[in-house]
């Protein structure tokens, strides 16, 4: 028997105290009744002996004290699962917001779940065709792989993901494929701006979308990216299903965090983020990966703006110990005009060796990935040198390798957010321009690669 509770001590902000209470857990889901009959949630966050401080998932606006009564669910929020979530759009409490009919679900499963038993867990090793070359060429993800996206405020990383989430395929199993969409803290109209691109390219059909908008509550924030995870692993782990998971904006997350944070008077850490965020972050992102013994798998695409582009910020320098690697958006790129502006330098995925080679992408992907780095990195400095000392300094061989360094923004790094490469069409394109090189310069192509690929 649930039993209910009038014994509401005080309200301060997103935070309210219940005495005198038995048989409550952390996490757990309570529900607040007002005289009025309206119904507030609000979850369990620290349990005292017999008083307990619970977080309002709603606003504590019009709250009456005397006459409101709390009672305790049992069990943390759960979000209901089932097959027919693909094509539909929720809130970030998983509550359908698309005009469709409720979801039946096949099982209730707790937000909360659990990182991925690292001896249980599968190698990454499968490449993940996202249609973009800078990903797929130099910093390829994998099946599996958690690779997130360092973006700054004002730059187009909204359309960077709306391109992934439509384009993004395992190759070979397209009917198995899954994308499942969390947007954190974002505005109305960038919220309508992912709903309407996915439903006029189709991409909605084999999408969940899970949308928090910021002026909805900040504890709504901090469970978003967390029903959407257990979308992600009823679709892999009961649905045999390959689904990449894109969170947008685990910035807007943090914040959220170190809000609730704030009101509970904890002692903050670096740059008042509480000192737990680590860890926090860590219970998510360890959450994707491959799982012994099941053919389903989550990849994950966190997307952070870094506050001031500082990359040493909590978030960002947190995230990357993380994740394997990350691919960071330029504000240079952006400048020139150049989408998306991908930074190819600084960006890294550490698992790429793993999911490129012959039967995955190509033979000569690991050849002319190493060549066009080397060739960028040399023609970047080659420009360097030239603002210094003018195009006269250099010699007939940093000219060439100025102009490769050009070549390879304008016609490489940039595609547009519609445009989608096949990787035989990236690593073609990546030949094209090596071409500009003489080849005694292809240092880091072996020659029976060399005689097989090199354009005639």
């Amino acid at each position: 028997m649930i039993r209910e509770y009038k014994t509401i001590e005080e309200v301060a902000g997103p935070l309210m105290l219940v005495k005198r209470v038995e048989g409550v857990k952390y996490d757990e889901l309570g529900e607040i009744e007002l005289p009025d009959g309206e119904i507030r949630r609000c979850r369990v966050l620290e349990v005292n002996g017999s008083n307990v401080l619970v977080q309002l998932f709603e606003s504590s606006a019009g709250l009456n004290l005397a006459y409101s009564k709390v009672r305790f669910t049992g069990h943390g929020v759960r979000l209901p699962v089932s097959r027919d979530m693909l094509g539909r759009v929720f809130n970030g409490m998983g509550e359908p917001i698309d005009g469709g009919a409720k979801i039946i679900p096949e099982d209730m499963l707790d937000i909360n779940g659990t990182p991925i038993n690292p001896a249980a867990r599968n190698y990454p090793s499968e490449f993940i065709q996202t249609g973009i070359s800078t990903i797929d060429g130099l910093n390829t993800l994998v099946r599996g792989q958690k690779l997130p996206i360092f973006s700054g405020s004002g730059l187009p990383h909204a359309n960077l993901a709306a391109q992934i989430a439509r384009q993004a395929k395992v190759r070979g199993t397209d009917s198995n494929f899954a994308v499942v969409f969390a947007a954190v803290g974002i505005t109305f109209e960038e919220a309508d701006f992912f709903t309407s691109d996915f439903a006029k390219t189709g991409a909605i059909d084999r999408t969940v979308l899970f949308i928090n908008l910021a002026s909805d509550a900040a504890i709504e924030r901090i469970s978003t990216p967390r029903m959407a995870l257990t979308a992600a692993e009823y679709l892999a782990f009961e649905c045999n299903m390959h689904v990449l998971v894109i969170i947008t904006d685990i910035t807007n997350y943090a914040e959220a965090l170190r809000e609730v944070s704030a009101a509970r008077k904890e002692v903050p850490g670096r740059r008042g983020y509480p000192g737990y965020l680590y860890t926090d972050l860590a219970t998510m992102y360890e959450r994707a990966g491959r799982k012994m013994g099941s053919d389903g798998s989550i990849t994950m695409i966190p997307i952070l703006t870094m506050p001031e582009d500082d990359k040493t910020h909590p978030i960002p320098d947190l995230t990357g110990y993380i994740t394997e690697g990350q691919i960071i958006l330029s504000r240079e790129m952006y400048r020139k005009g150049y989408m998306p502006p991908v930074d190819v330098l600084p960006s890294l995925s550490r698992l790429k060796d793993k999911g490129i080679g012959d039967g995955k992408t190509r033979e000569d992907h690991a050849n002319t990935m190493n060549q066009l780095f080397s060739s960028y990195a040399r023609g970047k400095d080659a420009k360097e040198l030239m603002v210094v000392l003018g195009e006269a300094a250099l010699t007939p061989i940093d000219r060439l390798y100025a102009k490769f360094a050009d070549e390879f923004e304008a016609r490489y790094i940039n595609q547009g957010f519609n445009e989608n490469r096949t990787i035989e069409e990236t690593l073609d394109l990546g030949w094209e321009l090596l071409k500009i090189l003489p080849r005694s310069e292809m240092k880091r192509i072996s020659t029976k690669i060399l005689d097989k690929y090199w354009p005639k």
